[in-house]
């Protein structure tokens, strides 16, 4: 009678363990692809404030990188969004009007577009660690989640721009 308890216990332990792999295995697949997605949605912000500068400033090869940023295809887009980071590299702060509203916003966007990258990074690489475990491999737990890949760009920095002329925005300190 005992080992009937003791039966029932390890197979509701095991049938726990693996309904909680499973439920992580899927958390893990959609926030990865919920990072790929914010990640795009970085690239293109960045890749129009590249547009609006350069058109702003006259500098048409920083404006044709940015178009073709812009309308590239998925298979394509690693490739542009590399010749778009080099070209905003070589921008100079005197090729830019100073105080243009439009250098701010590409400052941000390229900010956040590294932050994307890294976060997509890191959820990219857990993904492809729980789908590697022996077990979710054994039971294909992760068959139903496309395998998620790296978006290997160079790193979107900019040089450093003098500050607009006038006062500095205030922070709004918490209530």
């Amino acid at each position: 009678m005992w080992w009937v308890v003791g039966a029932v216990a390890v197979v509701a332990l095991l049938s726990a363990y693996l309904w909680w792999t499973a439920q992580r295995v899927e958390r893990i697949h959609l926030r990865a692809q919920s990072a790929a997605r914010a990640l795009q949605a970085h690239l293109l912000r960045r890749a129009a404030a590249a547009a609006v500068v350069a058109e702003h400033a006259e500098v048409t090869e920083l404006y044709a990188a940015a178009r073709l940023a812009l309308d590239a295809q998925p298979a394509e887009r690693e490739a542009a969004e590399n010749d778009l980071t080099r070209q905003l590299q070589v921008l100079r702060p005197d090729e830019l009007p100073p105080g243009d509203p439009a250098t701010r916003t590409l400052l941000t966007a390229s900010r956040r577009a590294v932050l994307a990258r890294q976060v997509h990074t890191d959820l990219v690489r857990d993904a492809l660690t729980a789908r590697g475990r022996p077990l979710v491999r054994a039971l294909g737990m992760a068959r139903r989640f496309p395998q998620p890949e790296y978006f290997d760009i160079v790193e979107p920095t900019l040089p450093d721009f003098p500050a607009p002329a006038g006062p500095e925005p205030a922070l709004a300190s918490p209530a």
